[in-house]
């Protein structure tokens, strides 16, 4: 192993590979290693200039059990910033240390460990390059040690039941309902991410846990020591970006279905709202309201005059906003334009198809930027130019027929070295001419992102979901973690989006329960594809506007008088938190800090706080316990130490205890912090 200072860099090389790490921001580090090429001028997720840091580089020697029972000397080098350590042996072998005790260590089972403790005859190494057959690219496996007891937080989200990610098996690739964002909080007061956008995997096991990139040329990772959560969240959105400020006048109730077929139903729930003193921030017009897919504009069958429709939105205060695809149907007009430019997903085999919902489609290449300014132009003439206020951009992972990312490539190149970068390209091209010259920063409405997604306007709600209380749970916990990625604009479909009859009396309670969630969430949304499907279509037509299926009515007042009830008086409280939830935005501008939160991000001290994925915190002063489970009209909330207050009853408690409260359908627990 050669070792070598470079500025504040340290350099190690060995066997063809050259490993750099070097301070990037406070008490962080950015670690990368290549194979003989030199080092990719990409900063992917890293795309703020971090705040000055120092390191101090000592390069020496270490001593090393030889196997006869002789010591003798091997190179070895460490590099410190602020309170993050990394040491390197001669194997290569990276350690990293907070405050001076361990925190990672990389998983190295080859004869010749330092001080032989942990060699073995396995031969298995900590970061692996195995080449790709025809490629330049590797696939890459990097291994660290476990730690006993510790619990991962972050990276996204995943449908699954758990919070604490120690134990899961986490596939690094966007799906519907699935995002990467490979940024993970431990328990022992450090951040880690994964700094590469490659379709992999990663294992947080009991014996070991496993980054594998399917095809990259380099590895990329930071690392940041902290106090805790905030801190460590603070550090990495710093480097990632932070959420712009939010509109105060979209903090309110967003309406939208599956889905308002003509302008006149869009006007008629409008003025039905505004008949009932309910005033909604913005309306969504979801899909195949277009002629077919890529053609990003109205059928004018149904939406004869939409420049008058949104001017009289308007004229109420409502926003607007439209669903648009990233797929091209073949029959759409801009096929074949964007087809011969070269700005469409290309197939590296087979047909030129790549999603096949409703149409022959092959979809947009975004990491193109011929193919961002194209997009983004057609929508602007058909659509921003008439008034839009927002975009919703479905199917952003992008959603393929078939999820087999070798078949793909963009013109960054294969889709397995950067596909999860997808829907932040995507976004892009909506978000950067948006805030040309605008007075406030563009909000768009996105099912999927990556690591800095949250600086470019996306807020991202959690997928195609099913209505029911099983994946009523795994949102929270979903919500929770993709805020602890980094992300703080997150919301769901009020109720799941896929119900099969609106006047089942279990799937109503649950829309209850839902609602009361995302009231104290960061965005209130209705929507949902509500059955049964006997509205019949509006013309026979295979294409245009009329002759998809439409679901059920979605509106407050679609699910009975006492629901109707619940719903509006929660609305109410919505509405009266206005101000709080503003302070919550901007706190998430300033800090990074997510709107809902973990009970241990408020309370780092208290042990029983790292147990709890049922309940958390709007902000730091209300606790929430929403009510998920069928018929529980009362559940446990554990409070912490301090004086809270019950906002249903007005009783005053002492924290540090757990309670039984009472939970009739109209309620949900909540305590403030006194």
């Amino acid at each position: 192993m050669i070792f070598l200072q470079e500025n504040k860099a340290l350099i190690a090389k060995r066997a063809g590979e050259t490993l750099r790490i070097e301070p990037w921001g406070p008490d962080a580090l950015r670690v990368r290693a290549f194979m003989y090429d030199d080092a990719s001028s990409r900063d992917w997720a890293l795309t703020e200039i971090p705040a000055a840091s120092d390191s101090r580089i000592t390069i020496g020697e270490e001593d090393f059990w030889v196997g006869d029972g002789t010591i003798s000397k091997t190179p070895c080098a460490e590099i410190v910033n602020g309170r993050i350590r990394a040491t390197v042996n001669f194997a290569g072998v990276l350690s990293f240390y907070r405050d001076g005790s361990l925190i990672l260590r990389e998983y190295f089972r080859f004869y010749g460990g330092t001080l032989a403790k942990t060699s073995r005859c396995l031969k298995i190494v900590n970061r692996e390059w195995k080449g790709i057959i025809g490629a330049s690219d590797y696939q890459l496996t990097v291994r660290f040690d476990p730690n006993e007891g510790e619990k991962i937080y972050g990276m996204g989200q995943y449908q699954q039941p758990c919070l604490n990610l120690k134990g899961s098996m986490l596939e690094l690739a966007q799906r519907n309902s699935q995002i990467s964002v490979p940024f993970m909080v431990s328990s022992l007061g450090y951040g880690f991410l994964w700094n590469n956008p490659a379709v992999g995997r990663v294992t947080f096991a009991a014996n070991q846990t496993e980054w594998i990139a399917r095809a990259t040329k380099q590895m990329d990772y930071w690392i940041t020591a902290g106090d805790g959560p905030k801190d460590i969240l603070e550090k990495y959105t710093a480097v990632t970006g932070r959420a712009p400020m939010f509109p105060e006048n979209l903090m309110g109730l967003w309406q939208c279905k599956l889905r308002y077929r003509t302008q006149d139903e869009v006007l008629e729930v409008a003025r039905k709202y505004r008949e009932e003193g309910i005033h909604i921030d913005q309306i969504v017009i979801d899909f195949f309201h277009w002629t077919v897919q890529g053609d990003w504009k109205f059928d004018k069958t149904y939406w004869p005059d939409p420049k008058a429709m949104i001017d009289e939105l308007h004229a109420m205060g409502i926003r607007v906003i439209v669903s648009v695809w990233p797929s091209v149907d073949r029959r759409s007009e801009n096929f074949g334009p964007m087809m011969e430019r070269g700005l469409l997903i290309r197939t590296e085999r087979g047909a030129a198809q790549t999603y096949d919902y409703q149409g022959d489609c092959v979809e947009i290449d975004p990491f193109n930027p011929e193919t961002r300014k194209y997009i983004w132009e057609v929508c602007k003439r058909n659509y921003a130019d008439l008034g839009i206020d927002g975009f919703w951009l479905d199917n952003s992972e992008p959603d393929y027929g078939v999820y087999d990312f070798e078949n793909y490539r963009y013109c960054e190149g294969p889709a397995l070295t950067c596909s999860n970068l997808y829907p932040q390209m995507f976004s892009r091209a909506f978000f950067e001419p948006m805030s040309e010259g605008a007075n406030e920063a563009p909000v768009n409405l996105l099912r999927c992102g990556w690591a800095g997604s949250q600086k470019y306007g996306n807020v991202i709600w959690s997928g195609d979901v099913p209505s029911t209380f099983e994946s009523f749970r795994e949102q929270l916990q979903a919500g929770l973690n993709i805020g602890l990625a980094g992300i703080p604009w997150w919301t769901t479909d009020i109720g799941g989006f896929m119900t099969d009859d609106v006047n089942d009396p279990d799937f109503r309670q649950l829309l209850i329960r839902w609602y009361q969630f995302a009231v104290y969430s960061a965005v209130l949304r209705m929507h949902g594809d509500r059955g049964p499907y006997n509205i019949p279509p509006l013309d026979e037509r295979d294409w245009g506007g009329g002759y998809l299926h439409t679901g059920q009515p979605n509106e407050l007042w679609s699910y009975g008088e006492e629901n109707y009830r619940i719903m509006r008086k929660f609305y109410d409280i919505r509405i009266a938190l206005h101000d709080y939830i503003a302070g919550l935005y901007k706190e998430a501008h300033e800090t990074g800090a997510p709107l809902i939160r973990t009970m241990f991000f408020e309370f780092p001290e208290d042990g029983k706080c790292w147990e709890l994925q049922d309940q958390y915190m709007f902000g730091s002063r209300y606790l929430v316990a929403p009510v998920l489970y069928l018929n529980q009209f009362e559940r446990e909330v554990y409070l912490p130490a301090g004086e809270w207050k019950n906002i249903n009853t007005g009783e005053k408690l002492q924290g540090g205890k757990t309670v039984a409260v009472k939970a009739p359908i109209d309620e949900i627990p909540v305590f403030e912090k006194m």
